[in-house]
């Protein structure tokens, strides 16, 4: 029965004998509870959010560690290869080894976070971090500088896979894509923090610089719950409820999403472990195809390349120096990146990865007419001005979407029994496909600048077509029905 045919019995304009027949009492009785379970929904969805945006916030602090660690090497090297003597292989070396330690991190991430907990994985990859810190900061020689560069790298890879899985499994469904943007936009932040504050201190204190975010979150660990379904998933049903409590509200009726977690949870443990083979099983190879691909464009559109070499590339471009545009490469992310952590929730995840796609298309398109022009010998003024225009479009289109939303749907996608195995393999496939981009830039750009770029711009429209085909809508729902959905 409609709510409009309870307003016509209520009125009387209905037959009066209708509401005294036990089928119209049956149905009454389904309807409000119908309407109780809605009532319920919402209260969880507008009820207190002040722990889940306090517990954001701590595990983006994981984030912010995770940014100031890659753009650590650019302000820096000229001064460690003076102070320490190293030549250029050797600081190529001692850049590279994060992006190894990351890998190796993203091998173990998934199994660290599902057998100790998510606040435990963040504490030990913060752990990672600190020492990784401390040795770059007491650093005499090559060999101690390299080794804190791979503690950072390995903690930061535990980073990029905990930190958005924590997010997505506190967070309210309606919240969930906006809250777990945050953790791009404080890469970001980190990123730039990192490179404009380099130009200011020495390395040394730079280095000191990065154990801010990781004592905060250290200290910010001991006042947050730990994630209400892994608890479910190993049994602290008791602990569950009271981390569940904790992040909805006292006051907020938390009985049906906690019986949907439970359930969903309870059809989850009947079946087998997963290993990494397992993950190819039909009923697993949609996410974990949808997840791969997602990363994989991220990649393979150049990211990496042109921001690792933004400087480079200006002045290959002809600009007298690089600075002033790798400055504004560096402050126009952070914007860019708050609103698509507003668009999240509003536009939903495939328009905004369509959309941002289309922009890196366009930035990479516009860059490589420059590098052409270039190479004729054609307008050449317009040279340096279309080329900061078109990374200047491309950093802005890749922040608003490419640089959040596939770390999103990779927390949202996996159904939790192959969270961990899944979530592991993404990010090790992330990690190489950072590699294999920044190693291969700038023998690519060597080999032909526009051909370069042109080849991104490819890599953009593949992006959407792939999004357009495979990549299903998760804005505003839950895990669970997201799972039924990939799984329909």
């Amino acid at each position: 029965m409609t709510i409009e045919q309870h307003k016509d019995v209520e009125s009387g304009e209905a037959n009066g004998l209708q509401y005294l027949q036990e089928p119209f009492i049956q149905q009454r009785e389904a309807d409000t509870a119908s309407c109780e379970e809605v009532v319920s929904d919402k209260n969880v969805e507008n009820g207190s959010i002040g722990m889940v945006l306090l517990s954001t916030l701590v595990a983006v602090c994981g984030s912010f560690s995770f940014g100031t660690c890659v753009g650590y090497s650019a302000p820096t090297q000229a001064a460690i290869r003076e102070d320490l003597n190293l030549s250029l292989a050797e600081f190529s070396l001692f850049g590279s080894l994060v992006t190894i330690g990351a890998m190796l991190g993203a091998i173990t991430s998934g199994r660290i976070t599902d057998f100790i907990g998510r606040k435990g994985a963040l504490r030990i990859s913060t752990g990672f971090c600190i020492t990784g810190w401390l040795a770059v900061f007491f650093s005499k020689d090559s060999y101690s500088l390299d080794v804190g560069r791979f503690f950072t790298g390995y903690g930061i890879g535990v980073i990029s896979y905990v930190v958005p899985v924590y997010i997505a499994e506190i967070a309210p469904k309606n919240l969930r894509g906006g809250l777990a943007t945050t953790n791009q936009l404080l890469i970001v932040i980190g990123s730039s923090f990192s490179f404009l504050i380099g130009g200011v201190i020495n390395w040394r204190e730079l280095a000191l610089a990065g154990l801010v975010p990781c004592i905060c979150l250290l200290v910010g660990s001991c006042f947050v719950p730990e994630s209400p379904r892994w608890l479910a998933k190993v049994g602290r049903e008791k602990e569950f409820q009271l981390a569940l409590r904790r992040l909805r509200g006292k006051d907020v009726d938390i009985s049906h999403e906690a019986a949907e977690i439970l359930d969903y949870i309870k059809t989850l443990q009947s079946l087998p472990k997963i290993k990494l083979l397992d993950l190819f099983q039909r009923k697993y190879v949609r996410s974990v195809v949808i997840g791969l691909g997602l990363m994989v464009c991220q990649q393979s559109v150049g990211i990496n390349g042109i921001g690792f070499y933004a400087s480079e590339t200006f002045v290959a471009a002809g600009l007298s120096s690089g600075k002033a545009g790798t400055i504004a490469y560096a402050c126009i992310q952070v914007p860019f990146t708050v609103l698509g952590a507003i668009l999240m929730d509003k536009s939903g995840r495939r328009p905004l990865i369509m959309v941002s796609a289309s922009g890196t298309f366009l930035g990479s398109y516009i860059t490589g007419i420059a590098f052409f022009l270039k190479d004729q010998s054609l307008l050449l003024e317009w040279v340096p001005i279309l080329a900061v225009a078109g990374v200047m479009i491309y950093i802005s289109a890749f922040s608003i979407g490419m640089g959040s939303v596939p770390w999103v749907m990779m927390s949202e996608i996996f159904p939790i029994n192959v969270k961990g195995t899944a979530g592991s393999l993404v990010v090790l496939v992330t990690w190489l496909g950072a590699w294999v981009v920044s190693y291969t830039y700038n023998f690519l750009m060597s080999w032909s600048s526009p051909g370069t770029l042109f080849l991104y711009a490819g890599c953009s429209l593949f992006t959407i077509l792939f999004v357009a085909k495979l990549v299903p809508e998760t804005k505003g729902k839950t895990l669970e029905e997201i799972q039924a959905c990939i799984s329909s």
